[in-house]
């Protein structure tokens, strides 16, 4: 009998950890649009001149910023400044919107591809949410999915800083859906199986999973219905 309690109170214990984890990823996640949407508005009243005169130069220094703030991130999850560096990346990926948000502004029906990319967005996530809670399956080998896809994603992200293809960038937008879809699944499943037991590591997966959904969609909708200019 004791043996008995002893086991419900530890899986009450875990489930109760587990549910804990979700609820802080969704309420820090939620505050990382904030700082996002402030960026985005700035981006969109900034001059990104350098990023066009020195497309490749600023390209190598934006994602070495970037990697270096995962991997701050990463080293403070576990204290109040992992939260603040995570904001942080957030404002400056917002800010990292500016050149996207006004080509697409530029367009008379900018403002519904914005919409209709961020509702998109919405769709995805939320359909990758509740397929975590449904799917009782492991899904183990999204693992050695999204490792090959990242790596492949990357070489093409950086060829295409080079050359610079048109095409290339929508099937590169088209991957970033693709993989970013399978990382958010598989994100959540993990908190929800007790794999994933730091919130901040997992709201950094998630917003850039969110993220790159958002800039992809958007590039993707620019490509094939943006061709009004004011």
């Amino acid at each position: 009998m004791d043996k008995y309690l002893n086991t419900s109170y530890q899986t009450s214990a875990l489930s109760a950890s587990r549910n804990k984890v979700l609820r802080n990823t969704y309420l820090l996640l939620a505050l990382t649009m904030i700082p996002t949407i402030v960026g985005a508005l700035m981006g969109i009243n900034m001059s990104f001149g350098f990023m066009r005169a020195s497309p490749i130069v600023s390209s190598v220094v934006m994602l070495a910023a970037i990697y270096g703030m995962f991997f701050l991130i990463e080293k403070n999850r576990d204290s109040g400044l992992g939260v603040a560096l995570l904001l942080a990346l957030t404002f400056m990926l917002g800010v990292l919107l500016g050149p996207l948000l006004q080509v697409a502004l530029s367009l008379r029906n900018g403002g519904q591809l914005i919409t209709l990319a961020a509702g998109g967005t919405a769709v995805v996530f939320f359909a990758m949410a509740t397929l975590s809670t449904v799917i009782k399956r492991d899904l183990g080998f999204l693992n050695k999915f999204m490792v090959v896809g990242g790596i492949v994603l990357m070489v093409a992200v950086v060829a295409n800083i080079f050359m610079q293809i048109p095409a290339l960038q929508l099937t590169i937008c088209a991957g970033f859906i693709l993989f970013s879809s399978a990382m958010i699944l598989f994100q959540l499943k993990q908190i929800i199986e007790g794999g994933e037991t730091n919130y901040v590591s997992a709201t950094l997966t998630l917003y850039m999973g969110i993220y790159n959904i958002f800039s992809s969609l958007l590039q993707i909708l620019l490509a094939v219905s943006g061709q009004s200019r004011d």
